[in-house]
């Protein structure tokens, strides 16, 4: 079982992919953030934080995915 992020463990997380800081984090930045990980992979986490499909999540948004 993974272990739960804390709100603010969340939080600093996000904060530190989000780099343009406008609070969201695109499927660029994740992109430039997890650069190992396979395309599919990305747009995996992409689709299942994209609630509204805007193509960006926000820190509340991978709260209520959690």
């Amino acid at each position: 079982m993974a272990a739960e992020l804390s709100d603010e463990r969340l939080a600093r997380l996000s904060a530190s992919i989000d780099t343009d800081g406008d609070g969201y984090i695109s499927e660029s930045e994740l992109r430039r953030h997890f650069p190992d990980l396979p395309p599919e992979a990305l747009g995996a986490m992409s689709q299942e934080a994209d609630l509204d499909q805007d193509g960006r999540q926000s820190a509340a948004r991978h709260r209520t995915v959690r």
